[in-house]
């Protein structure tokens, strides 16, 4: 295994060193140099020293299997980087699909904090050696923190309860449990809630826990839980893995403090993929009861106005950044004053989404204050109006 940082294969630097024939201090200021240099070639990368492994550790860091160290392929794999970051913060793995969030994936980069490559050499089928890279990015988190706000993409919080599970897997020769000693049997259950942004444990694997493998096999909930009560939370995945004709089937059911949230059954021809079926199932079920939506206002078209339009550039500036805000669905112009105009927008979210996506920007500064609580959308019944009847609208002027 090998990294590297930047777009510079850390081999290539050591190769070049024991080619130099140069004194020593001007080999270390050469290194020194290419050093600065990868620094300053993209301010998203970050240095390593020899020996370290790159990988991504946390919820707002994700790693992208490459084929190249190309600008291209960057690009794309932080776009899919990101889409794993917002899928663990939110818990939901079809959140790439939202509304808006497309359009800031495929800008992903602007959210990048660092990067890495990191190299693996194993082994192919046919016994061949094999290289893959991987690219580990780490993503900025109150950029996508705001992101995620401002799109009303709902947000699983901190910290996340690690629920037990008590799998008991029957391959013909009848059912066992698998416990911390035999993690690798659930190894593909337990990596992929922690690409879902959680993680599980597993029961030490006492004679008493070990016993626990009828009631597993018959669905006795209550019976699973008192024998997890050494454990905390009270959250149990309960699993029961078998052979069924010639292929797979897995039945699970997820207790959260002895309530039963979820039950669901999948069958297959492979079995790990079948074990991994109980994590995505476990993360639907918590992500469900517990994240939450920013309070960013209803959707809908809210009548805003823009000053601070002093020429014609003015106007088609504004026009230009109001098309490329991915919570602004629509734009119609509404009416038009010397420096002012007032346009519909559709948004995605409410006001206070609008406000944090161009808070982050610099184009425009909001007027008037407390607009989130008291505009509703145009159209809705007895809102937005002021005491005197005059509808309310919020103002921002153009920087």
């Amino acid at each position: 295994m090998a990294h590297v940082t930047g777009t510079t294969n850390d081999r290539d630097l050591r190769a070049a060193g024991r080619r130099g024939r140069g004194p020593l201090l001007a080999r270390w200021f050469l290194l020194g140099c290419i050093a600065t240099m990868l620094a300053a070639s993209f301010g998203a990368s970050a240095q390593r020293v020899e020996g370290d492994r790159a990988v991504a550790q946390g919820s707002y860091a994700a790693e992208v299997v490459v084929n190249s160290q190309g600008a291209g392929e960057r690009r794309a794999a932080f776009s899919r980087a990101l889409a794993q970051v917002l899928g663990k913060l939110s818990g939901d793995r079809s959140s790439a699909s939202r509304p808006g969030v497309g359009a800031e994936l495929r800008q992903a980069e602007k959210y990048v904090e660092s990067y890495d490559y990191r190299q693996d050499e194993g082994r192919s089928a046919s016994g061949a050696p094999s290289f893959k890279t991987t690219l580990v990015v780490r993503f900025d988190q109150s950029a996508v923190d705001g992101l995620a706000m401002a799109l009303a993409l709902p947000v699983w919080p901190q910290p996340r309860p690690k629920p037990v599970l008590w799998l008991a897997i029957d391959d013909g020769s009848g059912p066992r449990l698998v416990d911390v000693a035999s993690a690798d049997a659930a190894r593909s259950t337990l990596d992929r809630a922690i690409q879902r942004g959680y993680r599980l444990g597993l029961p030490n694997g006492s004679a008493a826990e070990r016993a626990v493998v009828g009631a597993i096999w018959r669905g006795d909930t209550a019976a699973v839980a008192r024998a997890s009560q050494r454990y905390s939370p009270p959250m149990q995945l309960i699993g029961k893995l078998f052979r069924d004709g010639g292929a797979w089937k897995a039945d699970w059911i997820f207790v959260d403090n002895g309530k039963v949230l979820s039950r669901w059954s999948e069958s297959g021809a492979n079995p790990r993929q079948l074990m991994a079926t109980g994590a995505d199932g476990s993360a639907d079920a918590l992500m469900k009861r517990y994240a939450k939506r920013a309070d960013t206002g209803p959707a809908g078209t809210y009548r805003v106005a823009f000053t601070g339009l002093r020429s014609a550039e003015d106007y088609v500036r504004l026009s230009g950044y109001l098309q490329g805000l991915v919570v602004v669905r629509t734009i119609r112009p509404a009416s038009a004053t010397a420096q002012r105009m007032e346009f519909d927008l559709e948004l995605l979210s409410g006001l206070r989404g609008f406000d944090m996506m161009v808070g982050r920007d610099g184009v425009l500064a909001g007027v008037d204050a407390g607009r989130d609580s008291s505009i509703l959308p145009v159209g809705s019944p007895g809102t937005g109006e002021t005491p005197g009847g005059t509808r309310s609208v919020p103002v921002y002027t153009l920087q």
